[in-house]
């Protein structure tokens, strides 16, 4: 019986490491497995068809007897030599698990699609049958007739098949077919080394494949006829991907339904894609099932940091699209907008998802990416998708302008990249204004809004002065703070300054009970107004957190607990002191050194903890608190 493996012969090695893709899509993991696979199966729709394409993934094991050809490619394994360290790892490990009793594997095999063509031709040139190219053509993909068709596909690369051999430990993978005649072939692929065998050169890449003798010294590649393990069987029209020799880290079903819904939460919802894993259906009446069980994902919004698949399904099913207009220097391109702002989100992301419903990247928003939105942004037309795709890296994970040679058109891609920051930035702004109006209790005409993430820099100007008051209005003192990098020619501008700080109301220092040998006696506080560049203070969720750092004042050396205050002010740094009521603002304050709740009294957080030179408080917000508003902190000691 022949040899079910074919390589070429060369006449020496050139190469002795593995293909660098290989690593690319191990790193990538399930999730560029799935996409991959999902991916390839949505572009070869059946045309016309209504009903969505089917994909059934299921994971098992199987005797090593029934895998076809197991043996010639365990022989070519054990002349493998290495040249490095890493071949040489790779080389070992290929040889402990080729001799496994039980095989893992896992399959991909899809329905209402149209299957390879042109298997009974085997081997050829011909760009309509597409067995040749998927079989035997690396780096080159099937291209479609129909010009909208063939831009609406996902894949583009050519290289996207090597991923079901990442995912083998034997970097081993199968393919069986059936065709609209109703023909059942089965081929394969296996990506070693350039090897020594039986005194010959040989490629790297095997092909499970028979071989015929043409005469003149030719062979032509024809695909064996489908008669192996159940397996292996694909008996209605179509493509099923068999990977024998599944690594450990890829034989894992949550993420195998995870990686689904986070590629292709948009094509299920739209019933162009249907998912079966094992006896799980994933399905535009399902998907919710798996997005919104604690058991897949994260439910709550506070702690959604790293996956936004539960966010995207809220917007897309919550919020009505709007087009957003994206320019690059030439055009403009029009999208579908799905927009959410909801102050519990802690990272902004925007899904950019292509018309076949698989989702590209969860892009960030430059300057924007803790802000409390999320996004989907869906081309309108195969125009805008058609640019999309030109975009894509190699692995269809991220939109990119690097790949591509031409300098005018990479310069035009990075400036259309760099627009969807822009028009995007537009509208998380708006959003936040529309949101956050000042509260009509006060006077808010001299108030500027400003964006949370110039606000430091901009009151840290403004606060060049300490004030400490001693509770006698002759005994206060003015101590002017010099900012870093201010030159002594500028002292008058900030006496100035100083002068129109004595305009603001001071409030009446608070007073403290201090118990000693039975009796008691009153004493004053210590005012200060801390200054921007000791204060920290950041909001997530429903939740402010604040630090204060004394840790280089002598003032608060001695001091274990300090009162804090809260004043509004406005751009211009004009404070306004009686306009905050904290205790229709915060429905809590804890102490995060101590962890205890701590006592809102004459609009005062009393008895915070000084730690290590830092005072820490965590204040939960209630629902009417205003989000738009700038603050000073005073602290009692």
């Amino acid at each position: 019986m022949g040899n079910k493996w074919q390589f070429s012969v060369i006449p020496c090695i050139e190469e002795s490491t593995f293909n660098k893709i290989l690593e690319r899509f191990y790193n990538f993991g399930i999730s560029g497995l799935v996409r991959e696979n999902i991916q390839n199966s949505l572009d070869g729709k059946l045309p016309g068809s209504n009903e969505p394409v089917i994909v059934t993934i299921k994971t098992g094991s199987v005797n090593k007897n029934d895998i076809p050809g197991l043996d010639e490619i365990k022989e070519r394994i054990k002349s493998l030599k290495g040249q490095n360290n890493y071949t040489k790892e790779t080389i070992e490990h290929m040889k402990k698990k080729m001799d496994d009793e039980i095989i893992n594997y896992i399959s991909f095999e899809d329905f209402n699609t149209k299957g390879l063509t042109g298997a009974n031709n085997g081997q050829s040139d011909n760009k309509k049958d597409t067995w040749s190219i998927y079989a035997y053509n690396k780096g080159v993909h099937t291209e479609e007739d129909d010009e909208n068709l063939e831009k609406s596909r996902g894949g583009s690369h050519g290289i996207g098949k090597i991923a079901s051999n990442a995912a083998s430990d034997l970097y081993m993978m199968y393919f069986a077919n059936c065709d609209e005649q109703g023909n059942k072939h089965l081929g394969g692929t296996v990506q070693l080394i350039e090897h020594k065998f039986k005194d010959k050169h040989y490629r790297s890449t095997g092909y499970f494949t028979d071989v015929k003798n043409m005469g003149d010294n030719k062979t032509k590649f024809y695909p064996f006829e489908n008669k192996f393990h159940e397996i292996f069987e694909k008996n209605t029209r179509g493509l099923k991907i068999i990977i024998p020799f599944l690594r450990e880290q890829f034989n894992n079903e949550k993420e195998i339904i995870t990686s689904i819904c986070d590629s292709f939460f948009i094509a299920i919802m739209e019933n162009k894609l249907q998912v079966r894993v094992n006896d799980k259906t994933i399905d535009k009446d399902t998907i919710k099932n798996y997005i919104k069980n604690e058991n897949y994902y994260e439910q709550n919004i506070e702690d959604l940091k790293k996956e936004f698949t539960p966010l995207y399904f809220d917007t897309y099913t919550d919020e009505n699209p709007v087009e957003l207009l994206i320019p690059d220097k030439n055009d403009d391109y029009k999208f579908k907008l799905y927009f959410k702002y909801d102050t519990s989100i802690v990272t902004g992301r925007v899904g950019i998802i292509r018309t076949i419903g698989m989702k590209i990247e969860d892009k960030k928003v430059k300057n924007n990416v803790k802000k409390p939105f999320n996004a989907i942004l869906i081309p309108q037309s195969i125009k805008e998708d058609a640019f999309l795709k030109s975009l894509e890296n190699e692995s269809h994970t991220e939109l990119s302008y690097e790949h591509i040679k031409d300098q005018k058109l990479q310069s035009n891609a990075k400036k259309f990249i760099n627009n969807i920051s822009n028009r995007m930035a537009k509208v998380i702004e708006e959003a936040i204004k529309k949101n956050n109006p000042t509260d009509g209790k006060m006077d808010t005409g001299d108030i500027i809004y400003e964006v949370e993430n110039k606000f430091k820099k901009d009151l840290s100007k403004s606060m060049s002065t300490v004030k400490l008051s001693a509770g006698n209005k002759e005994k206060d003192k003015v101590v002017v703070k010099m900012p870093i990098g201010v030159p002594k020619n500028n002292e008058g501008k900030t006496k100035e300054k100083t002068k129109t700080s004595k305009k603001r109301k001071p409030r009446k220092p608070a007073v403290k009970e201090v118990k000693q040998t039975g009796e008691s006696r009153k004493r004053e506080t210590t005012r200060y107004n801390a200054n921007p560049e000791i204060v920290e203070r950041v909001v997530i969720g429903n939740n402010e957190y604040v630090n204060f750092d004394f840790s280089s004042s002598d003032d608060f050396k001695k001091s274990k607990l300090c009162d804090i205050s809260i004043v509004v002010v406005d751009g211009m740094g004009n404070e306004y002191p009686n306009e905050f009521d904290m205790k229709k603002n915060y429905e809590s304050v804890i102490d995060l050194s101590t962890s205890k709740k701590l006592k809102i009294e004459d609009n005062l957080i009393k008895g915070v903890k000084i730690k290590t030179g830092n005072a820490q408080i965590q204040l939960k917000l209630k629902e009417e608190y205003n989000r738009a508003l700038k603050f000073v902190y005073y602290v009692e000691v």
